[in-house]
């Protein structure tokens, strides 16, 4: 049963965030270099033979008072992270670390303003709009073999469901670098991550060197949204998946509970 009672956020001063974010980021510095010897590094000019999962996103995706133009940035910011990950091999033991193989996005690099979450307000900043990369690599992981060691949910639900084509609460948010997503291979075969990006879409695959023989179906459950005390709205739900072996066998996993603030009135048309 999931819990409904959440209390209302709270607006933590520009200091206190950044200081939060240093400390943060220094704990995940010194975990990298505790773990540098783990993380997938290596990328390879041919694609592994067997597909696995594939999945896209739109790119250009109108939002209500939202400027275009950050849409536009986010695009250029996703073709420069995918850069640092399209073709990675993931070798059996190894991790695949979102930040670790990106970096930090910053205008040197050629990284643009691009929309971010701030405390659930939609602002502006560089290297914006790569959670969609995070939500997208993630959706493919749970179809996968391929076990989430670290994935962060999105505390705020900012947008109406217009055209989602995934569950709500089925991605992870990034921000560079202690909010990271960290994927692991504890199987005995080697997965290949590719990320390609067209005029609209973004269009990710996980392939492997050996047939995958299970199949995976990913449902939402207990979706509820509730009025608050403090009078806001809250957003809850569960990710199940369903692993189905060669055989026809099946079992039921609870992947994720998620609870969000709703930023906009609920029933309203996106």
């Amino acid at each position: 049963m999931l819990k409904d009672g959440i209390s209302q956020p709270l607006k933590r001063s520009r200091f206190r965030r950044k200081l939060g974010k240093a400390y943060y980021s220094f704990k995940r510095n010194l975990k990298w270099l505790a773990q540098n010897r783990s993380f997938a590094k290596n990328l390879s000019k041919q694609n592994l033979q067997y597909l696995v999962k594939e999945h896209q996103s739109f790119l250009l995706r109108p939002l209500k008072d939202v400027d275009m133009q950050l849409q536009h940035n986010k695009v250029t910011n996703l073709r420069l992270a995918s850069q640092k990950i399209n073709q990675l091999i993931i070798k059996p033991g190894e991790v695949f670390s979102f930040w670790y193989l990106v970096g930090k996005p910053t205008s040197q690099k050629g990284y643009l303003p691009g929309l971010v979450l701030n405390q659930g307000n939609i602002e502006s900043g560089v290297g914006g709009g790569l959670c969609q990369m995070g939500n997208l690599l993630f959706w493919m992981a749970i179809h996968s073999p391929l076990t989430v060691t670290e994935r962060y949910r999105h505390g705020f639900d900012v947008f109406p469901d217009v055209n989602r084509k995934v569950p709500f609460g089925a991605g992870a948010t990034l921000a560079y670098n202690y909010i990271d997503l960290q994927i692991k291979n504890n199987t005995q075969q080697d997965f290949q991550i590719k990320l390609v990006l067209s005029d609209e879409y973004l269009h990710g695959e996980i392939r492997s060197n050996l047939p995958v023989t299970d199949s995976y179906q990913i449902k939402e459950a207990d979706h509820r949204i509730v009025h608050q005390v403090w009078g806001g709205y809250t957003r809850h739900n569960r990710i199940v998946r369903t692993v189905t072996n060669e055989n026809g066998e099946s079992r039921e996993e609870q992947l994720l509970e998620n609870h969000a603030v709703m930023m906009y009135e609920p029933l309203l048309e996106g």
